[in-house]
């Protein structure tokens, strides 16, 4: 693999087992960085992603956790300071995509998603901040969503957790600039993934309803190597802003 502008850096990426999370592994891979993956329980597939990082000459490692859990997030860092020795950036991606009218929502499942999505992230965020602290271009990046923008049917849960990460954002980029950590949100829109059972039956219905200017839905690609100039050395300057990358699907 090239090393080019984050060699020798570390990355957290978390689920990152397939779609979007694991084109932004392997992109950070592909820049030089050393990266660990994490999904909940998709071993087989963090599994893949490894193998395909080592198998091009990249450094990588595994860990399976549930981050809505603190002991579970404690553990991660920990196995990722234990295998690498250090952490310079941390992408939350982990989230659950459901669809679910308000009125039969159940608040199991509300929190289920709440909890990946947003408390994952707060969780991350604050266990890896020792770790950030002693990097010299260290970076958190939220995955935001564009639904959350533009409203949608059936994702009242998703929305919501998928909006604090803005609030989410905006708070750490205050607390954490005396320490030179950069925090910023991306918000994908109309990207191509794969989407299992959980993420209920078809696409979302915003994915109908918008269009984007370019004529095309998104590749996890493009994605991914936004994701690489948002946590490296050309955008240092950047911080507590939410990135829309749609293909003009949504102006903000």
């Amino acid at each position: 693999m090239s090393t080019q502008e984050l060699q020798g850096r570390v990355a957290l990426v978390t689920g990152s087992a397939k779609n979007i999370g694991r084109a932004i592994a392997l992109n950070l891979a592909r820049q030089g960085a050393h990266v660990m993956i994490n999904a909940r329980s998709a071993k087989a597939e963090c599994e893949e992603v490894v193998a395909h990082i080592r198998q091009n000459g990249g450094q990588a490692s595994y860990h399976l956790c549930d981050i809505s859990q603190a002991d579970d997030v404690q553990g991660l860092i920990e196995a990722t300071q234990s295998t690498f020795g250090r952490l310079d950036i941390l992408v939350n991606n982990a989230a659950i995509r459901r669809h679910s009218n308000v009125e039969v929502l159940s608040w199991q499942e509300w929190r289920e998603v709440l909890g990946t999505i947003l408390d994952g992230a707060f969780l991350c965020a604050q266990a890896a901040i020792p770790l950030l602290k002693s990097s010299d271009m260290a970076s958190i990046l939220n995955m935001g969503g564009m639904s959350a923008h533009t409203g949608s049917k059936d994702r009242a849960h998703v929305l919501a957790a998928k909006s604090g990460l803005i609030g989410l954002t905006r708070g750490l980029a205050h607390d954490l600039s005396v320490h030179g950590i950069t925090v910023n949100c991306l918000v994908p829109g109309l990207i191509d993934t794969e989407r299992g059972e959980s993420a209920g039956s078809g696409a979302p219905e915003h994915h109908s309803r918008n269009k984007t200017l370019l004529g095309r839905r998104g590749q996890p690609e493009e994605v991914a190597q936004m994701v690489v100039f948002l946590c490296g050395p050309q955008s240092r300057y950047m911080t507590g802003q939410t990135v829309h990358l749609n293909g003009g699907a949504y102006l903000a």
